[in-house]
C-alpha cells in the first residue's frame, strides 16, 4: 500500500503557487490534509475514491483528498451519537466557553482561513475576510446565548400547579453546506447546535474540502483544551453518496443543508419519512424594488454590490431589478457604467471586485441563460461575456451583466447562480410588488425608497413574501443577529440569529402539582 498524490500541479504554475499557499496555511492553522491511499490492484482490491481539489482560481487540480463513502459517514455519526452522550450533560456555559475559545482560535488565524476561502470559493481577499468575521461574530452570539437558553413558566388553570417548559439538546445534528459560503453557514449551525448540547457532522461542499478541514481543526483544538473529545465534531469529505447516508440516517436528528432547491426537494422527503427534523436553504431569485423617490446613488452602491458581489454567486444575490418608469432609463445608464469599469480577475490581487465564477459549468450555464434571455426580448446592455485572465486559462471568469427585459419570462423567474441583472419596469407599487411575488423562491428583498408609505408597505402583510426584507440597503449581507432564511421553494429554514437556536433543541411541556388534590384540566370530571 503506497501514499501519494496523483494531482500535483507542473512547478510555476497557478496551480503549483495556490497548492503551496493553501498548504502553508493549513499547516499554520494546525490541520491534517488526510494521503490518498492507493491500494494495490494484484490483491483484489480497488483504489479508494477521491476529491481533487480544484482552485476556481485556476481551473485545475491542487492535490487529491480521500473520498467518504456510507461506511465513513456510518462511523462519523456513530461516534457523534457516542460524544452526545456526554456532551448533552456538560453546563450551556461551559459549552460556551468551549466556543468561545473557538472564536479565539478564528481571530488568531482569520487570514489564514480567509486564505484559504479564496483560493477555494474564489471570493476577493475582503469577501474571505469577512466570512471569517461572520464566524467570530456568531461565535460571540452564541456564547451569549449560552447563558440564556430557558424555557418559560405558564399560569395553570389548576390551584397548586406549576406550568412550564424545557428546552433540552437534540442530538446529532448533521450539516450539508455549499461552495459559496465554504466555512460561514457551518459556523452558523455548529455554534448554536454546540451551546444548545448537539454534536455536529459536517458534509461540506466537495469544492471546499481544505477550509472544512481547517475550521475543524479549531474547534477540535478548542474541544481538546476543555478536555472534550474530538468526536463532538465530525467531518466527512464526500460527494453526493456521504450526503445521501447522512440525510438518510435515523440517528442525525436535525439535517441542516444549504443548497439548490432541486437538492431540497429529494432531502426533505427522506428526512421527513424517517421522522427527523430538517432545516433547508435554498435558492433564492432575490429582487429590488426602485421606486421614484429613492436615492439613486445610494441604490447604485447597494445594487451593484449585491448583484456582482461573489460574482454573483450568494443565495441573497440580487437577481431582479423592478424600477419605476420615470427613472429606469437614469438607473441603468449610472448601473451601465460602473459595472463597465468593475475590476475582473484574480481576487487575491488589491482592487479586485470580481472574482471568478466556480467552474466552467457555471459560465455555460450563465451564457446560456443570456441566450434565453435575449430571444424572450431581452437586451444585454453591458456584460455578460466570458473574460481572459493571464495565466488563468482553465478558470471561469466573466463579466457581470445587466440585462432589461420586457417582462419576468421563465429564465427571469428561474435562478442562474451567475452575476446577471434582469431589469423590468413598474408603473404602480402594487404592480411592483406582484412582479416581486411571482417567483418561486422567498428569500431576500429590498426597495429603495424615501416615502414612508412605501416602505412600510413592502414590509407589511401585502409585501414582500421573503424571509428578509430590507428598506434602502441591498438584498445581500445579512448580520447574524436576525434569523436567516426564507419561504417558499427557498426552504421555511432559519439560521443563525433571534430564536433559531429552537430547532436545535426538542422542546418539554411540564405540568408540576405540588398540591394535595388532582383535579384535571378543562374541568373534566373522572370519578
Amino acid at each position: 500500500m503506497t501514499t501519494t498524490d496523483t494531482t500535483t500541479p507542473a512547478a510555476g504554475t497557478l496551480g503549483a503557487e495556490l497548492r503551496e499557499a493553501a498548504l502553508a496555511a493549513l499547516r499554520r492553522i494546525g490541520a491534517d490534509v488526510p494521503s490518498v491511499e492507493l491500494v494495490d490492484p494484484a490483491d483484489g482490491t480497488s483504489t479508494r475514491s477521491t476529491i481533487p481539489v480544484v482552485s476556481p482560481l485556476a481551473g485545475e487540480p491542487l492535490l487529491t483528498l480521500p473520498e467518504a463513502g456510507a461506511a465513513d459517514v456510518d462511523a462519523a455519526i456513530t461516534s457523534a451519537a457516542e460524544a452526545f452522550r456526554t456532551w448533552r450533560s456538560v453546563p450551556g456555559p461551559v459549552r460556551g466557553g468551549v466556543v468561545r475559545r473557538l472564536g479565539e482560535l478564528l481571530t488568531e488565524h482569520k487570514a489564514d482561513l480567509a486564505e484559504l476561502v479564496t483560493i477555494e470559493a474564489g471570493k476577493i481577499t475582503s469577501e474571505a475576510l469577512g466570512e471569517v468575521q461572520e464566524m467570530i461574530d456568531v461565535c460571540d452570539y452564541a456564547v451569549g446565548l449560552s447563558r440564556s437558553l430557558g424555557g418559560r413558566t405558564m399560569p395553570s388553570e389548576r390551584p397548586g400547579h406549576r406550568l412550564m417548559e424545557q428546552w433540552h439538546p437534540l442530538g446529532v445534528v448533521g450539516v450539508v453546506s455549499a461552495f459559496n459560503f465554504p466555512v460561514a453557514v457551518w459556523s452558523w449551525n455548529t455554534a448554536v447546535a454546540l451551546v444548545c448540547g448537539d454534536t455536529v457532522v459536517w458534509k461540506p461542499s466537495e469544492k471546499t474540502p481544505l477550509s472544512a478541514l481547517a475550521s475543524n481543526a479549531l474547534l477540535r483544538q478548542a474541544l481538546a483544551e476543555a478536555g472534550f473529545p474530538e468526536a463532538v465534531s465530525q467531518v466527512v469529505l464526500g460527494a453526493r453518496e456521504a450526503g445521501e447516508a447522512l440525510v438518510a440516517d435515523r440517528r442525525v436528528a436535525l439535517l441542516s443543508a444549504t443548497g439548490s432547491e432541486r437538492m431540497g426537494q429529494q432531502v426533505a422527503p427522506v428526512v421527513a419519512g424517517r421522522g427527523g427534523r430538517y432545516l433547508l436553504e435554498l435558492g433564492g431569485n432575490n429582487a429590488a424594488v426602485v421606486a421614484p423617490s429613492a436615492d439613486l446613488d445610494l441604490a447604485v452602491r447597494g445594487i451593484v454590490f449585491a448583484a456582482a458581489g461573489t460574482a454573483g454567486q450568494r443565495c441573497t444575490s440580487l437577481r431582479r431589478l423592478i424600477v419605476h418608469s420615470s427613472v429606469v432609463d437614469d438607473l441603468v445608464g449610472r448601473l451601465q457604467a460602473v459595472y463597465a469599469g468593475l475590476p475582473i480577475g484574480d481576487p487575491r490581487a488589491d482592487g479586485t471586485l470580481v472574482g471568478p465564477l466556480t467552474d466552467g459549468g457555471a459560465r455555460e450555464r450563465m451564457l446560456a441563460a443570456l441566450d434565453e434571455a435575449r430571444a424572450d426580448g431581452g437586451t444585454v446592455v453591458v456584460g455578460g461575456e466570458a473574460v481572459e485572465v493571464d495565466g488563468a486559462p482553465g478558470a471561469a471568469y466573466v463579466s457581470p451583466a445587466l440585462v432589461r427585459m420586457p417582462a419576468q419570462t421563465d429564465v427571469v423567474r428561474r435562478e442562474t447562480f451567475a452575476p446577471i441583472l434582469y431589469v423590468l419596469t413598474y408603473d404602480t407599487l402594487e404592480e411592483a410588488i406582484a412582479l416581486h411575488n411571482d417567483v418561486p423562491q422567498g428569500l431576500s428583498s429590498a426597495i429603495f425608497t424615501l416615502d414612508v408609505r412605501e416602505a412600510e408597505t413592502f414590509l407589511s402583510e401585502v409585501g414582500s413574501d421573503c424571509g428578509i426584507v430590507n428598506v434602502n440597503i441591498g438584498t445581500s449581507g445579512a448580520e447574524i443577529g436576525g434569523a436567516f432564511g426564507g419561504e417558499k421553494s427557498t426552504g421555511g429554514g432559519r439560521e443563525s440569529g433571534s430564536d433559531s437556536w429552537k430547532q436545535y433543541m426538542r422542546r418539554a411541556t411540564n405540568t408540576v402539582n405540588y398540591s394535595t388534590e388532582l383535579p384535571l384540566a378543562q374541568g373534566v370530571n373522572f370519578g
